[in-house]
């Protein structure tokens, strides 16, 4: 595993993407923890059953004190993707992010069920 970095006021950049993956009958429903991402430097794309969410990080800091300057400048960028167990209906998805945390709304694709042939 990565140890997250650490800017002078704690600040925890992300080393890697955390995934929580739910799902019902209808939809999937993805929560990932991006801390310091902004919405315009993070993309998510769905490729049939797979997900792919990656993004780019960035933070600059300063602190006077007194006559010095201390400024720290960081930037990275994180990415994490993983398959589902059904196709995704992509024209349905929703991605909101919202104080670091990415949630996914993706619905199952309809007839994605995989199912058994009988042979004649």
């Amino acid at each position: 595993w990565a140890r997250p970095m650490q800017l002078l006021d704690d600040t925890e950049l992300p080393a890697d993407i955390r995934v929580d993956v739910s799902e019902n009958d209808k939809e999937y429903l993805v929560t990932a923890e991006i801390p310091g991402a902004k919405k315009e430097d993070v993309r998510v794309s769905v490729d049939g059953s797979y997900v792919s969410i990656s993004a780019e990080i960035k933070k600059d800091q300063e602190q006077k004190h007194g006559r010095s300057i201390v400024r720290e400048t960081y930037r990275g960028s994180v990415s994490r993707g993983f398959s589902l167990a059904s196709e995704v209906d992509d024209k349905g998805a929703v991605a909101k992010l919202e104080d670091g945390v990415l949630r996914l709304t993706l619905p199952k694709r309809e007839g994605g069920a995989h199912h058994v042939l009988k042979i004649e």
